[in-house]
């Protein structure tokens, strides 16, 4: 496999490969600014308080998404999705497959039409194909983290 880059390898170990290409991953994260993480945890060693923290570091507007926490990086929570009133250019999800539908179809709904992203070892293919249909870039089973690290440097 000459000539991968360290996103095609990443890419390579998603089962879907109906996601966005390498080049395409970069551009779309290039654009991104302001991003909703469903199910960022309060467990800082938790990737699903990690992989934020890191996106944050990068400068990326992180707006935390859980029912169960007042704030998280110092950031007010939202109970859901729904309790996001201002745009998001991503929606990064870290639920389990089984509750990942029902906030794809959530974040497929929102006016913006932001891309969604499931993390890594998170799927729903039903629901992903329908986004997909509608024009909505969908990313599933693969690490935005592994992703952005894995960039050339910008600038």
């Amino acid at each position: 496999m000459t000539g991968m880059t360290g996103v095609d390898l990443v890419l390579s170990a998603s089962q879907d490969r109906e996601n966005p290409s390498s080049s395409e991953l970069a551009e779309l994260l290039d654009r991104v600014g302001t991003i909703a993480v469903v199910g960022m945890s309060t467990n800082p060693k938790k990737p699903a308080r990690k992989i934020p923290a890191y996106l944050k570091s990068k400068g990326y507007e992180i707006i935390p998404v859980n029912p169960t926490a007042d704030e998280i990086l110092g950031i007010p929570t939202r109970r859901s999705l729904t309790e996001v009133t201002e745009p998001v250019d991503l929606v990064l999800v870290f639920r389990p497959s089984a509750d990942a539908a029902l906030v794809l179809e959530e974040a497929a709904r929102r006016v913006e039409k932001p891309v969604i992203w499931l993390q890594e070892g998170i799927l729903a293919p039903e629901e992903a194909a329908q986004a997909r249909a509608e024009g909505l870039t969908v990313v599933q089973d693969l690490c935005i983290y592994k992703v952005h690290s894995a960039l050339p440097p910008t600038g």
